[in-house]
């Protein structure tokens, strides 16, 4: 155990060959820090994750970045289709196989520090002006159901939401979690100082790895069999770790 354990502090499981014998695909998007891409590699938190499963497991399945908008589209309709990260839902439970959690998050609106005006409630915050968030996904679905009426579905991507925000074309913004925005802002050279969490959650669940309805009920039990002995080693742990955002 301690040489599987050095083994995969190391990383040397990232691009690893191994053998495997069915073709399955798995898909995921841009949503850091659990899944980007950096300089034509795909990373993050779940990616890693989901890389140390396919080793402990004895797969090598190819991983392909799509648009937001095509990755729960191909999941559902592409025989053999593996998708991460993706909240587990009521509405989405018997849709797919599951296996997790990955991890838990929360997802809160942010604003300018400088703003005139600071949003602390939700009534508040169903009274500023606008709340941008990305054109298509959960967070947007959810605040709609919540009867948000001030909503923009306008950005094409997390990065557009800080972009905009920066640029005075927004007031509140809405997307990521906390670790996320982390990500964001050291990727747009926003300093620590500049936004200002609304305490106000939006969601909060855990990220899961998603399996369409035909892939094989063996696999899925491989899968989860390594997902648990990550847990067990505190390999999970450290992964994440590396994502966190420091405490203050």
């Amino acid at each position: 155990m301690r040489a599987l354990i050095s083994c995969l502090l190391l990383f040397g499981w990232l691009h690893a060959p191994l053998a495997c014998a069915e073709t399955y695909q798995i898909v995921t998007e841009e949503w850091a820090p659990y899944n980007y891409n950096e300089q034509g590699k795909i990373r993050g938190m779940a990616t890693d994750i989901v890389r140390a499963v396919m080793h402990l497991a004895g797969d090598d399945f190819e991983i392909i970045m799509l648009p937001s908008m095509r990755t729960v589209h191909v999941l559902q309709t592409r025989p053999k289709t593996i998708m991460y990260s993706l909240f587990r839902t009521p509405e989405r439970e018997a849709l797919y196989k599951w296996v997790g959690p990955i991890v838990e998050e929360s997802i809160h609106p942010y604003q300018l520090r400088s703003a005139p005006q600071r949003v602390t409630t939700l009534a508040e915050l169903r009274q500023a002006r606008r709340i941008t968030t990305r054109i298509a996904g959960l967070v947007p679905n959810v605040l709609q159901t919540a009867g948000f009426q001030n909503l923009d579905r306008s950005a094409n991507s997390s990065e557009q939401l800080y972009r905009m925000l920066l640029a005075g074309r927004t007031e509140i913004i809405v997307g990521d979690t906390d670790a996320g925005v982390r990500y964001y802002s050291q990727q747009l050279g926003i300093s620590a100082a500049t936004l200002q969490k609304i305490p106000v959650e939006i969601y909060k669940s855990s990220l899961y790895i998603a399996f369409s309805r035909d892939c094989d009920d063996a696999l899925i039990a491989r899968w989860a069999d390594a997902l648990a002995q990550l847990r067990r080693t505190g390999i999970m742990q450290i992964i994440q770790q590396r994502y966190e955002p420091p405490t203050d």
